[in-house]
């Protein structure tokens, strides 16, 4: 789980930030690094104060509670022992506080995705204030519906579960699968990007200047850093190095190798060649979408998905990018929230031990695993899917109108054009 952390962050600083990096222009190349660097530190700190404590304790089915406010007793002093967090079977646990730093990571690579969508024309200090309501009021509640329950050996007796059940968040209740995060990291900002992307406007000269990536190598360097990180991304969250690990690990494999090559199929069908900027957005469109998936499906399960997502993201980077018309720079909606849906979607059909999933478990007193009709369960998906949506859309929507009353969202078009990078960071990317 230390490792899978490490991973993660990884995943981030360096590896998002450098796919982001590669693909605006030199003179906003800096004002990318600072944003997903900053936003990712602010975010951990705002974690350990009391996000965590919303996410992962218990409240209602929306919001956790306060038990965790500063990591209050996490840590027991006197006897130098860490609270015990649950895993996914009966009377194994990992420390508490690993399970808060692994999900830290997430939180932060969740609000550094939403960077993409109005990379080069958004104010440094705006970015960061709408962060901090967005993560309050969308991502940790979300994470709470999520993935908040009370853990394996709360189900002592069937006279007992619906009572545990009840105290867990909404999406769990309902029984929708999401094994790293197809709703919580990924829909939730992919949709959060898009508003922003409409709220702030189009860059200048969209649609009639060249907004040619000033780096395809370093965006190559991103994408695959992202990649290798994922493993931990999607492993780590089996939380023990069992079977779902190992499946999860393998799919992980699979389903990215399969949207690469699916994508590049899709550019050489549509325009007579591959590229290479296609196939690193092809591994990035199968990572996430067996985000959802990756202990939840079987073998071929997620090659499918794989190579699914990868034409769906081709779609949406281009045709429903040209139907929404809004200027989402970095195509974070396209893949993210293409990719998600299509993950969070497919992770209801492939589950069925019918199709090679592992099935989920029906009995958690029991631990028997059964498989709900491929129909019941992608219906649950999109009950997730679509209160995600909404749900993220309106918190952004807020936030943003926050931060633009307060201290204004875009920079004004001499410093646009100036560069971020110079304008707002007084530094350069690169000596000319």
């Amino acid at each position: 789980m230390m490792l899978s952390t490490l991973l993660v962050i990884m995943m981030t600083i360096p590896g998002l930030a450098l796919f982001y990096g590669g693909l605006v222009r030199s003179k906003n190349m800096l004002s990318v690094l600072m944003q997903v660097m900053v936003t990712f530190s602010m975010i951990v700190v705002l974690w350990l104060i009391y996000g965590y404590s919303i996410a992962f304790t218990e409240g209602n089915a929306f919001f956790g509670g306060f038990d965790r406010l500063f990591m209050k007793g996490i840590f027991d002093p006197a006897t130098g022992v860490f609270a015990p967090g649950a895993t996914f079977s009966k009377g194994v646990y990992i420390p508490e506080l690993l399970f808060a730093a692994f999900q830290a990571t997430f939180a932060g690579i969740t609000c550094c995705l939403i960077v993409g969508a109005f990379a080069e024309r958004a104010k440094f200090s705006a970015v960061l204030l709408f962060m901090v309501i967005w993560f309050t009021f969308s991502y940790a509640p979300l994470a709470h519906m999520v993935w908040f329950w009370m853990g394996p050996d709360a189900y002592t007796a069937a006279n007992v579960v619906d009572a545990q059940n009840a105290k867990a968040g909404l999406i769990w209740q309902w029984g929708a699968l999401d094994f790293a995060g197809g709703t919580v990291v990924h829909i939730n900002a992919a949709v959060a990007g898009l508003v922003g992307a409409f709220l702030i406007g189009k860059r200048v000269g969209y649609g009639k200047e060249s907004f040619t990536p000033h780096s395809l190598t370093l965006t190559m360097v991103g994408a695959s850093l992202l990649w290798v990180g994922w493993f931990g991304f999607n492993a780590g969250s089996a939380l023990e190095a069992g079977t779902s690990a190992v499946l999860a690990f393998m799919n992980t494999f699979s389903a990215t190798a399969a949207a690469v090559l699916a994508w590049c199929i899709g550019e050489a069908l549509m325009r007579g060649k591959a590229s290479m900027l296609g196939a690193a957005s092809g591994a990035v469109a199968g990572l996430v979408a067996i985000t959802p998936a990756a202990g939840n499906v079987g073998l071929m399960g997620a090659i499918v998905i794989g190579f699914i997502a990868g034409f769906a993201c081709l779609w949406g980077v281009n045709g429903l990018k040209k139907l929404l018309g809004a200027d989402d720079s970095l195509d974070v909606f396209g893949v993210h929230g293409v990719g998600g849906i299509v993950g969070a979607l497919l992770t209801g059909v492939f589950n069925t031990q019918a199709l090679g999933g592992p099935g989920l478990v029906g009995d958690w007193v029991t631990a028997a695993v059964t498989s709900n009709g491929i129909g019941a369960q992608v219906w649950i998906q999109l009950k997730g899917v679509l209160l995600t949506i909404v749900w993220s859309g309106v918190v952004a929507f807020i936030a943003f109108k926050i931060a633009d009353l307060t201290l204004g969202l875009r920079v004004s078009e001499e410093e646009e054009r100036e560069g971020l990078d110079i304008s707002a960071h007084g530094e350069t990317a690169y000596n000319r």
